[in-house]
């Protein structure tokens, strides 16, 4: 598994203040797509376990509230990113949240995927499409994408949306 970034502290991909990796590699190539650099699989760095560590540092800080997995597409690195947050989740009790261009119905078809699904808290799904482009909305970019509670939606057998704890508000 190859990235391109890491960020220690991130306001803009999730609740509160998260530590984010943004992984590379994409077939979907979104059109407009916001890392379209991030779609080669070969560009950036190898991931290590030095990487693996110092995430899980950076999320021992308790004014970070999680995790979040951007890309790229994180579905197209299920694996490696699976066994990252397995590692985080053996050291630290955080949430997981997890951005893709690939709808929900899609994942679970798939078990890579789905692997990396069931230990994450929140997936926003769906590709950004321009013509829905709506910068009022929370934690997406566009109104086609869903913001999606993993445990209950698969406890349920349906997609329950989540609903933010301070605010209330379901996204």
């Amino acid at each position: 598994m190859r990235y391109g970034q890491m960020r220690q502290y991130d306001i803009a991909n999730g609740s509160g203040i998260r530590s984010t990796i943004f992984v590379t590699g994409c077939r979907r190539a979104c059109p407009e797509c916001f890392n379209e650099e991030y779609q080669n699989f070969q560009a950036g760095s190898l991931w290590t376990e030095k990487e693996t560590q110092q995430m899980i540092q950076w999320l021992r800080d308790p004014n970070v509230e999680g995790l979040t997995l951007l890309g790229g597409e994180p579905m197209e690195n299920a694996e490696g990113l699976a066994g990252v947050v397995r590692a985080v989740k053996a050291e630290i009790s955080k949430s997981v949240w997890v951005y893709s261009g690939y709808l929900w119905e899609e994942i679970l078809r798939d078990p890579l995927k789905k692997n990396l699904l069931e230990l994450c808290d929140v997936l926003v799904d769906g590709p950004f499409i321009n013509a829905l482009r709506d910068p009022k909305l929370q934690f997406r970019g566009s109104s086609n994408q869903r913001v999606i509670d993993i445990a209950k939606s698969l406890k349920d057998g349906q997609i329950v949306l989540y609903r933010d704890e301070i605010t209330g508000h379901v996204m």
